[in-house]
């Protein structure tokens, strides 16, 4: 058994994938389905970071570091 994670683009799509699990070709975790139904990622995380250089990052990460001692 192989296990994959999609992204439903189309309502269509997750008919589909119903069906395929009515027939017993597939297996859809309900607990799974419904956590991600009710998400909008995209929406809650767009803008939350933006790209730095990495010598930005290193130099963030090493003055945190520095806090710590």
């Amino acid at each position: 058994m192989t296990t994959v994670t999609v992204d439903i683009i189309n309502e269509k799509a997750m008919k589909l994938l119903e069906d395929m699990e009515l027939l017993q070709l597939i297996r859809v975790h309900t607990e799974t389905k419904e956590y991600f139904k009710n998400k909008n990622w995209i929406a809650k995380y767009k803008g939350a970071m933006t790209k730095q250089p990495l010598p930005e990052v290193d130099a963030q990460l090493k003055e945190l570091r520095d806090g710590w001692e």
